[in-house]
């Protein structure tokens, strides 16, 4: 297994890549190996200070970064020597068996489209992310940013994707699937839901449960919750604000501290023809080594395997 890492990517890069790179390989097996992409002058001196053996990676140097700040689609063919290009070269070409960065995520999924490319029969990739739940489980949510206006049909996808993702690399046993929504009966909601439910309500590729609200987001009505990308960034972005809140406000809670984007690595990008992983711009030590171990589990679990087999 080649898990390839981005060490220039994020605003804490190379340290915080070195760092969560050494963190995770302690808990991976002998058959399972780091790739570390990028500029090895800069990051292979971190980890000899590090005091950890440098021979225990494998590297690809790179001398080109995409810039958090830059066009996403002009990046990516102008600096084909940087790291997340020279990443989904790799991927492509089979040299490695999933690619992570906390660089420019529009950039990583221009890449992932362009490279490894979209599953056939999917409509648009997308992105999820865990939610914690009140009773102590976790569920996921999408998209949340990847497409901001959906059509219906392409919502019904991201039900099939959650669920295969929930059941596979979660481990949660036939997914409850929800739409959200502004209210729980079946006529409630705007053009695009009002469009989706009946789709929903008579789809065999999952189990669909009916609307939830906003308020349902971390209960146990759903395992899966879909939305559009711009709902789905407005939810998350509030959500990851509870942790800063209670942060500032001194106030110590379980709950709230799993609201913490460190604990869950990144987001999948999930549709693609290989585990690609987009982390946060300011991934710490601690959320890099997430990242790697959530590649690892896409990988063990053939995910994209699945998600192909479905789509046929």
């Amino acid at each position: 297994m080649k898990i390839g890492l981005d060490i220039m990517g994020g605003d804490y890069a190379p340290k915080a890549n070195v760092l969560g790179a050494i963190a995770a390989h302690e808990l991976l097996s002998p058959d399972e190996q780091l790739v570390l992409i990028g500029d090895t002058a800069q990051f292979k001196p971190l980890i000899v200070e590090a005091g950890f053996d440098p021979d225990k990676f494998e590297y690809v140097h790179t001398d080109e970064v995409i810039g958090m700040g830059e066009h996403p689609t002009k990046a990516i063919f102008q600096k084909p020597n940087s790291s997340i290009a020279v990443g989904y070269n790799l991927l492509k070409e089979g040299k490695l068996d999933s690619f992570a960065s906390a660089g420019n995520s529009g950039a990583m999924l221009v890449g992932a489209v362009f490279s490894v490319k979209t599953v056939p029969g999917i409509i648009r990739p997308c992105l999820c992310t865990h939610v914690p739940k009140l009773s102590g489980g976790v569920g996921v949510m999408l998209d949340v940013g990847a497409n901001a206006d959906c059509k219906p049909d392409t919502l019904l996808q991201f039900g099939a994707l959650g669920s295969l993702y929930a059941e596979h690399v979660m481990q949660i046993n036939n997914p409850k699937v929800a739409l959200m929504n502004i209210g729980e009966e079946d006529e409630k909601g705007n053009m695009l839901s009002l469009a989706t439910f009946p789709l929903m309500k008579d789809t065999c590729l999952f189990q669909f449960v009916g609307n939830v609200e906003g308020r349902d987001l971390f209960n146990d009505k759903a395992d899966v919750i879909v939305c559009d990308g711009f709902t789905g960034n407005v939810l998350l972005k509030l959500a990851e604000s509870f942790y800063i809140v209670t942060l500032k406000k001194g106030i110590k809670d379980e709950f709230f501290d799993r609201f913490n984007y460190e604990n869950y690595g990144g987001s999948p990008v999930l549709g693609v023809n290989a585990p690609v992983i987009i982390g946060h711009g300011i991934s710490s030590p601690l959320a890099v080594k997430n990242m790697i171990m959530q590649s690892r589990d896409m990988i063990a679990t053939g995910l994209v395997e699945k998600i192909q087999a479905a789509f046929k």
